[in-house]
């Protein structure tokens, strides 16, 4: 069990976290980057939604949506799409890519060093890449 001082902490470094990404800590906001900041996982909107209402269930779908939008456009989070039915917020935000094990579901990071990218197609003119995201798909071998 996480002491009363250390979920104090928490909550500060959060706050702090928000502030110096030009964000005003509302209760709201406090309560999802908590989900995400301190679980470290990959979690879809809805899961997200479902852990910050079981502490106070007065958040909607919309406030998640809205927030997530603004953690993303302020890159705190990433967003990826797993399929086109699976989109997940990682907090990590460090250059890494994932394995995804479509018979469970689980997402891992794999560190960027651990894959190469030896080249990227032309892109269109008047725009640069902003990154590169790799997802290796795995399943159990038949």
């Amino acid at each position: 069990m996480i002491s009363m001082k250390a979920q104090a902490r928490n909550r500060e470094n959060i706050a702090h976290l928000l502030r110096r990404h030009g964000l005003k800590p509302t209760h709201q906001r406090m309560e999802i980057a908590h989900v995400l900041f301190t679980r470290r996982e990959h979690l879809s909107a809805d899961q997200i939604l479902s852990l910050v209402n079981t502490r106070y269930a007065e958040t909607s779908k919309a406030t998640v949506y809205n927030t997530l939008k603004l953690f993303l456009k302020k890159k705190m989070i990433r967003e990826l799409v797993v399929d086109p039915t699976k989109i997940v917020y990682d907090p990590n935000t460090e250059p890494h890519h994932h394995l995804y094990d479509v018979a469970t579901g689980r997402l891992t990071d794999v560190p960027a060093d651990n894959v190469r990218v030896v080249g990227l197609p032309p892109l269109p003119p008047g725009t640069v890449a902003d990154g590169v995201d790799i997802i290796i798909r795995t399943r159990p071998q038949s």
